[in-house]
C-alpha cells in the first residue's frame, strides 16, 4: 500500500470506521540515512490512533536502531515489520517477502526490532503464506516470529510468486491462527462486510485486515461494521457523496503540501483518482480525463459533469 496509506488517506479511513492502521512502509536504511526526506512516511495524527509505523529491511541491528528513532520521534502504538511486500525493488534488497526464504535472517530481523523497542511498544509483523506454491511455510514462520517476541501477526493469503493474482488462501491463514498463541489477522480478498463476516466465522483469526479494496472504496469499513452488527448491507453510497470525498481528498492533499505544489500533488494523485472512479458511470472515459488533471478545479469540473450526466440518465 506504499503511496496509498499516507496520513491523509488514513484520516479518511478512520472517519469511515477503520479500527487500527499502519503507515506506508518505510526503509530502515532510509530512516537512518535520510531522516528529513524519509520521516514524512511516519507521520500520523493523534486522531488516527491506534496506529503503527511499518518498517522493512534485512539487518536486525539497523532495523532496531531505526525503530528506536521512530519511537522517539512519533511514539506510535506499535512497530510493524513488513515480511510480505512482493515488489522486486524491495525483494532485491532482501526486504519484504524475500525473508520468507531465510527464516534465520527473518528471526534476526524480528528479534533485533523486539530487543530495541519491545519494552516501549509492541512489535507486530505482516507476512505472506510463503515464497511460492512449493514453499508455503507460514505456520513455521509464524512460530519463529512468536519465539522472537512478535505480539500480533497479519497474514496475507498469497505467496510472493502470486503477487496479487489468484485467490487468497484462507485455509493457510486459518492454520496459522490455530498454530500460535498470539492474535492473527487475516488479509486477502476482503471487499465487503459479507466477506469479512465469513472469514471471521469460518477461521480462527482474531481480526481481518482490508487493504486494496479500500483504495477506491474507503466506505468498506463502515459497511463492514454495519454488517457485523446487524447482518445488513447499507445502501450504496451515492455518486454525489463519492465525488464529494474525491474532491475533499484532493483538497486535503494540496493543503498538506506533502507532494509539492498543486500541479505536483494532482499529478501524484492520478492513480488514486482512477481507483476512486471504479464503478462510476462512464468510468473508462473518466479515467482517461483523470490521467491529465493538474488542479483541484479540474476534478471539481469532472465531478459536476459526471453527476449531471448520471442525473439525466436517471442513475
Amino acid at each position: 500500500m506504499a503511496g496509498v496509506t499516507d496520513a491523509i488517506f488514513r484520516g479518511i479511513c478512520k472517519e469511515m470506521g477503520a479500527d487500527v492502521m499502519v503507515t506506508e512502509f518505510v526503509s530502515a536504511e532510509g530512516i537512518l540515512q535520510a531522516d528529513a526526506r524519509t520521516r514524512k512516511y511516519t507521520e500520523f495524527s493523534e486522531q488516527q490512533r491506534p496506529v503503527g509505523v511499518q518498517l522493512f529491511g534485512a539487518d536486525g541491528a539497523r532495523m532496531g536502531e531505526a525503530a528506536r528513532k521512530i519511537v522517539d520521534w512519533k511514539q506510535p502504538d506499535f512497530i510493524d515489520i513488513n515480511f510480505g511486500c512482493p515488489v522486486n525493488k524491495v525483494v532485491a534488497r532482501n526486504g519484504g517477502s524475500s525473508l520468507l526464504k531465510d527464516c534465520a535472517m527473518l528471526a534476526a530481523v524480528a528479534a533485533g526490532v523486539v530487543r530495541a523497542v519491545g519494552g516501549q511498544v509492541p512489535v507486530t509483523a505482516k507476512m505472506r503464506i510463503g515464497w511460492d506454491a512449493q514453499s508455503i511455510n507460514a505456520v513455521e514462520v509464524a512460530k519463529v516470529l512468536v519465539d522472537c517476541g512478535v505480539r500480533v501477526i497479519a497474514v496475507h493469503g498469497r505467496t510472493r510468486a502470486q503477487g496479487y493474482g489468484g485467490e487468497a488462501n484462507w485455509e493457510v491463514i486459518d492454520a496459522v491462527a490455530r498454530a500460535v498463541a498470539v492474535p492473527v489477522i487475516g488479509n486477502g480478498d476482503i471487499a465487503s462486510g459479507a466477506d469479512l463476516a465469513r472469514r471471521k466465522r469460518e477461521t480462527a483469526v482474531a481480526g481481518v485486515m482490508i487493504g486494496r479494496a479500500a483504495m477506491g472504496n474507503p466506505w468498506v469499513f463502515r459497511e463492514a461494521k454495519r454488517f457485523l452488527a446487524s447482518g445488513q448491507t447499507p445502501a450504496p453510497v451515492l455518486l454525489e457523496q463519492r465525488w464529494d470525498l474525491v474532491v475533499r481528498h484532493c483538497r486535503l492533499a494540496v493543503e498538506s503540501g506533502r507532494y509539492g505544489n498543486e500541479r505536483q500533488t494532482l499529478t501524484s494523485m492520478r492513480t488514486r483518482l482512477m481507483a476512486y472512479c471504479k464503478g462510476f458511470p462512464g468510468a473508462k472515459e473518466l479515467r482517461q480525463k483523470l490521467c491529465h488533471v493538474v488542479a483541484v478545479g479540474e476534478v471539481e469540473e469532472l465531478a459536476a459533469i459526471s453527476i449531471g450526466q448520471a442525473e439525466l440518465a436517471g442513475l
